[in-house]
């Protein structure tokens, strides 16, 4: 059986692509620090990204690795930690004549391309978080340039699901109108924005890393192209909640005085041209290339209210 390796195990894409491997006949290692089996055949190795010996020990015998960690939710850690957690990922690959599957998010693209997000658009950030995104990503593509590795990125925009942990959609949205409570929003409850159902990102990330013509390029993940604003949404879960409750905007001066006093809050003022603009982004390659077709919002919400 091929292995593949999962960096970054047990978060919310890992566990999708770890079941979704499996079924394909794949043997699946775990990696990171405290990793639980997914499927019951999977291996489990423990360790820390920043530990090179570690990574590239976890690393060898793989066909394929899939880097999905995340990190603490500061900038100062990005900047300390990614730049070696990519440095030491390239290496183990190269190393072991792996090859890469990397998720990422959309905050090295160009803020003033917002409103139609392909894998085209130019990276061009302006945030310290894009920052550190588009400086390993140039790691990356670097040493594919090269010819030492085979990679891809399979990216997504915010996203949302049963049982998701750091969404602000399940947070802010979901959670609070279960409970009775009005919604919340930031910036603007009239501006389109994006969000990927967790499942069909896990499953279209597992899916890239098994063909043999997605390597070297940028995916976009299947994502649901009606793009609602914050207040679409409110009104899809009321509907099927059977209820009334209203949103309740954060406007930027609000954002900003929390951010005194919730670390969180802080962190997310310098994405703040992500919810007062329209945010759309198209998945419309991976859809004509392999026909992956994105989940409804208001069924992907449908499934999450009853979970």
């Amino acid at each position: 059986m091929p292995l593949h390796t999962i960096l970054g195990a047990n978060g919310n894409i890992a566990k999708i692509v770890s079941a979704e491997l499996t079924k394909s006949d794949v043997l699946v290692r775990q990696f990171s620090r405290k990793p639980q089996k997914v499927n019951e055949t999977d291996e489990l190795f423990s360790g820390d990204l920043l530990d090179a010996a570690a990574l590239s020990e976890a690393v060898k015998g793989s066909e394929v690795v899939y880097l999905l960690a995340g990190i603490q939710y500061k900038s100062s850690t990005w900047e300390r930690d990614w730049p070696k957690i990519m440095r030491n990922t390239l290496d183990a690959c190269i190393t072991h004549g792996a090859k890469l599957v990397f998720f990422d998010n959309m905050y090295a693209c160009d803020p003033t391309h917002i409103g139609h997000l392909t894998e085209e658009t130019p990276l061009k950030p302006e945030s310290r978080k894009g920052k550190v995104r588009k400086q390993i990503l140039d790691m990356l593509w670097a040493n594919v340039k090269t010819g030492k590795l085979k990679a891809l990125v399979a990216r997504a925009p915010d996203f949302y699901g049963p049982e998701a942990s750091n969404s602000f959609l399940n947070e802010l949205v979901v959670k609070r109108m279960k409970a009775g409570k009005g919604a919340q929003w930031l910036y603007s409850g009239d501006k389109k924005h994006s969000f990927i159902y967790i499942p069909d990102a896990g499953k279209a990330t597992a899916f890239l890393g098994l063909q043999s013509d997605s390597w070297n390029q940028t995916w976009n993940l299947p994502t649901d192209s009606s793009y609602p604003t914050g207040k679409e949404i409110v009104e899809m879960v009321n509907h099927q909640l059977g209820t009334q409750l209203n949103i309740q905007v954060m406007p930027a001066w609000l954002v900003s005085t929390l951010g005194i006093f919730m670390p969180v809050m802080k962190e997310i003022i310098e994405l703040r041209y992500q919810s007062d603009s329209d945010y759309c982004f198209d998945s419309s390659k991976i859809e004509k290339a392999y026909g992956l077709q994105p989940t409804l919002m208001k069924e992907g919400l449908c499934v999450c209210l009853k979970s």
